[in-house]
């Protein structure tokens, strides 16, 4: 720990750089580079590593990376996998507008590279070049290896013993063996041969999306062969999509797929990060989910995925993170962005030294730079035109919708989205907050935009677990939420209707914990949230008890058809129609095993196979009935001499509510719905007429007289659903005269057609 450069930077002065780092760390000495290999110029696009033909028909791969700020930049090429691979370095001696290019003739598919960028050492403005460090590149297509985080991955001494300034001496040791390598890959072939792929387009209002881990959802299902199960193709074989199309979703919103790390305190307990929000690799489909190989196998994998769901009429939709990297805060490793250019990429505080962090993972990137929203639109449209998918849920949007500090929807990142020629045409899906001062944006995103509506969540769970002050909340979230969405020429299909997602309690877990179990994360019970918005329906956890069992599966027939039943898109998440639990586990981000695993033999328990059935069915409706998912909002004015309106709201007695009724604590709702005024017109522009609906939710604890409203209302009303019943199948209620009372039982969700 003696060097001169060393001490420099411990003493806050920028340390010496001749191009190598400093000779001596921890005792270690870096071995000698190879012989360098000469490069062509080659050019500056694209970005990444491309196989092509080069001068004189010589065939070879261009490299370009930017690296604003960088003094010189050197490409490394290994010959096999491993850390006793044998590295070659090409120096990129090209610079065009802070791009390093340089083509490489006989260099192919299913080279690993990596690359070591130069400059000075100095965090206190931010500047944190160390050669020592092999990164990966930003724009790689494939990742071959794994991340572990030894000393030697950071870029700094992670045992330096002043701690005020450990994170401000470089660590000369050399992190090539112990990080995973960029793979080039060869453009072209059958898969990528997109003319007979038939994208479903499915239209917004139409939508039913399933969220899913690709690992979770195929690990343990019986009909996938066990060599393809937690992989790609795993997802694309018959057994996996015959399960979706039986349940009839529209869309899989896939958990992140791009290449992402482990974080350190997770491999120190021997745990690691299975959610997957926690990118490194933007291009690049995480290796660890494929089963054909690491070297490029993955790109074929996950294409012939996404065509096989296509054929099945299923969009696919990735949840993307380009909010922040794994390479966290200033204590963290140094994987690529950092070592390229942090102070370009990052967004940093007043003091450089440190990160400005809007997402709770250590650092956010800065999307106002030109060359940081150059990557994120790049890899948006590569996903799509190369990789066939039809959209994207953006994790924690709103810190991409940052432009200096404050969120700012007119910002660079959603300026260039609106104007996109293919972005603007695929689904969006904002989180639509951060952890930030000022970043919770549910219902601000822009027109182009659907939004994960937690208010939509929060209503729901309240609403059944008797919670709800009143039921004013409730009635804007069944009908579109129309107090959030209703401006701009937005439509309700830009809410995003979920009661569950992968962060939290699984659906069976909210009607059967009150407290959040985490303690097989290995922090205490402390992790995840305490809002749980959750009802055990009398004991905590597993029981017994068949009266409690009742209830609970009572009650989750009661959430997935109000979702079912709402205006919006709904999503519902793996495993939900099945029962499945994490007991009691509301942040399972760790647990790559049979907490999160979807556990398929419930399909075959007669406890839980009808509430699959229930969902299938709801669906089915929903498909059937345009009055279900309607593109435009209600008005709640007559529409005809005869005064109904195409939204009305009844109380038990049977009358429309009143102001009053509104703000009065109430467990049971009515909300009529006209299939004789939907706006719009079919595709041969007629008019849209529909079967009109009356839907009764009833929350109380004891079974309610409800007086069905009389004309104009209806003549009569047919039960179709009647969350009552264990069996749909089972006769739903037969057929009752207009102003019958019917007895609804506690508590229940009853579906009326209109006659």
């Amino acid at each position: 720990m003696s060097s001169a450069a060393e001490q420099e930077a411990v003493a806050g002065k920028p340390a010496a750089e001749d191009g190598h780092p400093a000779g001596v760390v921890n005792g270690a000495r870096r071995a000698a580079s190879p012989p360098a290999v000469p490069a062509w110029p080659g050019t500056p696009v694209p970005l990444g590593a491309r196989f092509r033909t080069g001068p004189d028909q010589v065939a070879g791969t261009n490299f370009a990376l930017w690296a604003g700020g960088a003094e010189a930049v050197e490409l490394c090429l290994f010959d096999g996998p491993g850390p006793g691979a044998r590295e070659r370095r090409v120096r990129l001696t090209e610079l065009t507008h802070e791009i390093w290019h340089g083509f490489v003739p006989g260099v192919g598919p299913g080279q690993r590279y990596g690359f070591r960028v130069h400059g000075r050492w100095d965090p206190w403005t931010g500047a944190r070049w160390n050669p020592a460090k092999l990164l990966l590149d930003p724009y790689a297509r494939a990742v071959d290896g794994d991340f572990s985080l030894p000393p030697e991955v950071y870029g700094h001494v992670r045992d330096w013993p002043e701690q005020h300034v450990a994170d401000t001496v470089r660590d000369g040791r050399d992190s090539a063996p112990y990080v995973p390598k960029g793979v080039v890959v060869h453009d072209g072939g059958p898969d990528d041969e997109w003319t007979y792929d038939r994208r479903p387009k499915t239209p917004w209002a139409d939508s039913v999306i399933y969220e899913l881990h690709v690992r979770g959802f195929t690990k343990l299902h019986p009909g996938i062969p066990e060599e393809l199960r937690g992989t790609y193709a795993g997802l694309a074989h018959p057994a996996a999509i015959e399960h979706l199309t039986r349940l009839g979703v529209t869309a899989v919103e896939l958990l992140p797929v791009h290449q992402f790390a482990h974080e350190s305190h997770l491999l120190d307990r021997g745990l690691k990060n299975y959610w997957g929000y926690n990118s490194i690799g933007y291009f690049a489909p995480h290796a660890a989910y494929a089963a054909s190989g690491t070297i490029g196998e993955q790109v074929g994998e996950f294409k012939r995925m996404v065509r096989a769901l296509h054929e099945a009429g299923i969009e696919v939709i990735l949840d993307v993170v380009y909010n922040h990297t794994a390479e966290a805060g200033e204590l963290g490793p140094m994987l690529s962005l950092k070592g390229i250019d942090n102070r370009g990429y990052y967004r940093l505080q007043a003091d450089a030294r440190r990160y400005a962090d809007y997402t709770g993972c250590g650092n956010t990137l800065h999307v106002v730079q030109p060359h940081v929203l150059r990557l994120i639109t790049d890899s948006l449209r590569y996903w799509v035109t190369e990789m066939g998918v039809d959209g994207f849920r953006f994790d924690l949007a709103a810190a991409l919708a940052r432009s200096m500090h404050d969120v700012d929807m007119l910002s660079p990142f959603l300026a260039v989205i609106a104007q996109d020629p293919v972005l603007r045409r695929v689904k969006l899906i904002a989180e639509p907050w951060d952890v930030g001062s000022g970043g919770y944006q549910v219902g601000a995103f822009p027109p182009l935009w659907t939004e994960w509506n937690d208010r939509y969540r929060n209503a729901v769970r309240d609403f059944w677990r008797h919670a709800l002050p009143d039921v004013r909340e409730m009635g804007y979230r069944l009908s579109g939420s129309s107090d959030l969405y209703a401006w701009g020429g937005r439509r309700p299909y830009a809410s995003v209707n979920f009661v569950t997602a992968h962060d939290g309690f699984t659906l069976r877990d909210v009607v059967s914990y009150e407290r959040k179990h985490n303690e097989a994360n290995g922090e205490g019970n402390r992790d995840g949230t305490d809002d749980n918005r959750s009802w055990n329906c009398g004991a905590e956890g597993e029981t017994d008890d068949e009266d409690v069992r009742a209830l609970r599966r009572r009650q989750l027939r009661n959430l997935l058809t109000t979702l079912l039943l709402s205006t919006g898109v709904p999503m519902l998440v793996a495993g939900d129609e099945l029962g499945r639990t994490q007991r009691g586990g509301n942040n399972a981000y760790c647990q790559d095993n049979e907490i999160s695993w979807v556990d398929w033999s419930l399909l075959d328990d007669p406890q839980w196979r009808p509430l699959f059935e229930l969902t299938s069915r709801l669906i089915a409706l929903r498909h059937q009935h345009p009055v279900l998912r309607r593109r435009a909002f209600f008005s709640g004015r007559a529409h005809s001499a005869d005064g109904l309106r195409d939204l009305a709201w009844f109380t038990a007695r049977g009358t429309e509510m009143t102001e009053r009724d509104w703000y009065a604590p109430a467990a049971t709702l009515g909300m009529y719905l006209s299939g004789r005024d939907i706006p719009g017109r079919d595709e041969r522009g007629a008019p849209i007429v529909d079967d009109s609906f009356l839907a009764v939710l009833h929350a109380g604890d004891r079974p309610v007289s409800f007086a069905l409203p009389g004309p104009p209302w209806a003549e009569r009303y047919e039960v179709v659903v009647d969350t009552s019943r264990e069996h749909q199948a089972d006769a739903p209620g037969g057929t009752h005269p207009a102003g019958a009372e019917i007895t609804v039982p506690a508590p229940a969700v009853l579906l009326l057609k209109v006659g």
